[in-house]
């Protein structure tokens, strides 16, 4: 009969060891790995490219201004104020996301300014038909009654990112904590970022390029409504848009 030396023994039982310690932690990150994606799943409700055409929009724009599809891009060059409806209601837990790139050339309106957007926008006078009143026409003013969401970031010749609650009332409160004007939440022209909103129930949050801006806990939350790309007197792209349901 052969017998392992003291020394095989030894190389045995490590081998052993090691085989069995990999096992484990490969079962440990798999549950891991199981754990979070159980967190929060994304599945697409809407999306668009910007391949095709603008069927999925409605633009409201003031005259001197265009928006049009530009090689495979929504494209905005606006003269006095913009706001491109998405034109299905949105409702419940979603995260809206799309790429945004301010431009900076030569153009009249390249002022790399007001990437804003609304959400869970309503009109109260029409609360099941955003686009019942026409006369909006791309004036901010216009859009004051509306019961929104509002985000203007790197607006006033891009000084000011600011985060707003519509009431519907007229009024456009805007705490000092959603007042920002650090440069890091300013804009860099011809730069290309991503933008998020999440409007998961009383939660509200605005992220750009996964760093959470602002962040929101509303005890009465928005809980539908439309969503809209708006700015004034600038020229940008967006690209990738999609909008996903959140689930638990």
């Amino acid at each position: 009969m052969n017998y392992l030396s003291r020394r095989e023994m030894c190389w045995l039982l490590c081998v052993l060891l090691i085989m069995t310690a990999a096992s484990f932690a490969e079962d440990a990150a798999s549950l891991t790995e199981d754990a979070e994606s159980d967190t929060v799943t994304h599945r697409v409700l809407h999306k668009d490219d910007f391949d095709t055409d603008l069927s999925q929009w409605v633009v409201e724009q003031a005259t001197g201004g265009t928006t049009a599809l530009q090689n495979g891009q929504l494209e905005i060059d606006d003269a006095k104020g913009c706001t491109v409806w998405f034109k299905e209601k949105l409702a419940g837990a979603i995260m809206i996301e799309y790429e945004a790139t301010l431009i900076k050339q030569d153009g009249e309106h390249d002022r790399v300014s007001d990437l804003n957007c609304f959400w869970m926008a309503i009109d109260l006078k029409h609360p099941e038909d955003l686009f019942a009143n026409k006369s909006r026409q791309g004036s901010f003013a216009n859009y004051h009654s509306l019961r929104l969401y509002y985000v203007g970031y790197g607006a006033n010749d891009n000084t000011t990112t600011r985060f707003r609650r519509y009431p519907g009332d007229g009024s456009r409160p805007c705490l000092p904590e959603h007042d920002l004007g650090d440069e890091k939440f300013l804009h860099e022209p011809n730069k290309t970022i991503q933008i998020q909103i999440i409007a998961d129930g009383g939660k509200i949050q605005y992220l750009r390029d996964g760093e959470i801006v602002f962040d929101f806990l509303d005890e009465k939350p928005f809980r539908e409504g439309w969503f809209g790309f708006r700015t004034v007197r600038n020229h940008m792209r967006i690209d990738n848009f999609r909008v996903y349901r959140l689930t638990p």
